[in-house]
């Protein structure tokens, strides 16, 4: 049989109707002889292209060649030469839409799934205890890293690997940013995320935590009175998008950011073990259909709801949610209300949610995205009964570090505008990087943001 004769090995995972009422992770990861298997069907080509797709620039064939040796610990160190936080990146990578779209053996097949191999070699070493990184000369230069979460991280690790003095301060209890308090339990495990962060402390990078940028200290305050000789601001996008229609200050509202912080990094899901009660009622709306309101409406049926309906007002073809998001909320039981919108959230006489006003569409002409327009029916008015409205329509940057920098130039919806090839600001020795310049994007994205920035950083440091 022919190398690529192997069929892409299926990711093992909780019984659907199970997983649904526990926030246990829901794909288990391959063992050993699965793993092998799925790194014998990667063609070790020459130019592997697979590479291309890869924002953090992971030596894919490499690691990969080693799994098959069995060789598993010489493939995660092969690995984290690139990738920090590969655990992370394993569960919550888009790989399907980067180094597997760029596979050969996907032009007339199933591409390797290396996504799946990554997360094995993480878990594999974890599992083993990490070594220590080796000790490297320290340079003399102080770094600050302005949020916790995976552009920050990734700058943090790259920077430390080269001597510099790292700290990250993190407005938040925890560092991780949205691997904490965005991402479930059941797909990406807070304990996988804390270690993978003690492993970074290793390096020597020092995270304060409870430090609001912007309110306890500012960037000038770092650079000119802590003698920081450069700063990566990595805050992300965590100010909530509302719709703007009537009844969004009901009692049952919550932006997708709130619920899932409070389920994720508060602990809701662990109620009455940790105080955060957190109300869902017995059906449960969320809006949008990325991948944050797939998040959402899972964990509401976790947290007790009887019924979790998406709305949206595109089709399923327009659905930016990963497929395998998607798939895995419909095996769980979460319904779709497609090309449905809703015009006002009704409440009781006590302010509380009990429905919402919604308007039917269909879809007219691609809009500049690509995707078809959705165009009102008229007269289609209809209710939905309703206790719960989660809305995930997407998330814009936190003004707190931008309006208190001085100097720093930014676009009209407040994102910093920062240089595509070094990820340097208006303001000399400031560098940004992730959703705080791009807008909401992905984890990894964020981290190859990261690690780009620190070499750019590295090369400003020669220079002082």
């Amino acid at each position: 049989m022919s190398l690529n004769k192997v069929p892409r090995q299926a990711m093992p995972c909780q019984d659907a109707a199970e997983r649904a009422t526990n926030f246990s992770e829901v794909a288990l990861g391959y063992n050993a002889e699965t793993a092998a298997l799925e790194a014998s069907r990667c063609l070790q080509c020459k130019k592997p292209l697979c590479r291309q797709g890869c924002p953090v620039e992971v030596l894919i064939p490499d690691f990969i060649k080693l799994i098959t040796e069995k060789d598993f610990l010489g493939a995660a160190k092969k690995l984290k030469e690139k990738n920090n936080l590969p655990a992370v990146c394993g569960r919550v990578c888009p790989q399907e839409s980067q180094c597997e779209s760029k596979c050969v053996l996907g032009k007339k097949g199933d591409s390797v799934a290396i996504g799946r191999l990554e997360r094995f070699i993480a878990d594999y070493e974890l599992s083993q205890g990490v070594a220590d990184p080796e000790k490297v000369a320290p340079t003399g230069k102080k770094v600050a890293i302005i949020g916790g979460g995976p552009a920050g991280l990734t700058c943090a690790a790259d920077l430390a690997k080269l001597g510099h003095s790292v700290t990250v301060f993190e407005a938040l209890h925890v560092a991780g940013g949205v691997l904490m308090y965005g991402i479930p339990q059941f797909r990406l495990p807070k304990e996988v995320v804390q270690t993978e962060i003690e492993n970074l402390k290793k390096l020597g990078v020092e995270i304060r935590t409870n430090m609001v940028v912007g309110k306890a200290t500012s960037v000038d305050e770092l650079m000119q009175q802590e003698g920081f000789d450069a700063v990566f601001i990595g805050t992300g996008a965590g100010l909530p998008y509302f719709m703007n229609i009537p009844g969004e200050n009901l009692l049952g509202v919550y932006s997708a950011n709130e619920f899932l912080t409070r389920s994720n990094l508060m602990k809701a899901y662990n109620f009455p073990e940790y105080a955060t009660p957190t109300k869902v009622g017995r059906r449960v709306v969320v809006l949008g259909a990325g991948n944050v309101a797939m998040d959402a409406s899972r964990t509401a049926l976790r947290l007790g709801a009887e019924e979790s309906i998406i709305v949206y007002r595109r089709s399923r073809d327009e659905m930016p949610a990963r497929h395998e998001e998607l798939e895995h909320a419909e095996e769980e039981g979460v319904k779709f209300q497609l090309l449905t919108n809703p015009v006002e959230i009704i409440g009781d006489e006590n302010g509380v949610v009990k429905g919402m006003k919604c308007l039917r569409y269909e879809l007219g002409e691609p809009d500049a995205s690509g995707r078809r327009s959705p165009v009102p029916i008229p007269g289609s008015e209809f209710i939905l009964d309703v206790d719960t409205v989660v809305v995930a329509i997407g998330q814009g940057p936190n003004p707190l570090v931008t309006k208190t920098t001085s100097g720093l130039e930014l676009n009209r919806k407040g994102n910093i505008v920062a240089d595509p090839e070094s990820f340097a600001t208006s303001k000399t020795g400031v560098f940004a990087g992730g959703d705080i310049v791009t807008g909401a994007a992905t984890v990894i994205l964020a981290m190859g943001a990261g690690k780009t920035a620190a070499r750019a950083m590295d090369e400003y440091l020669k220079t002082k």
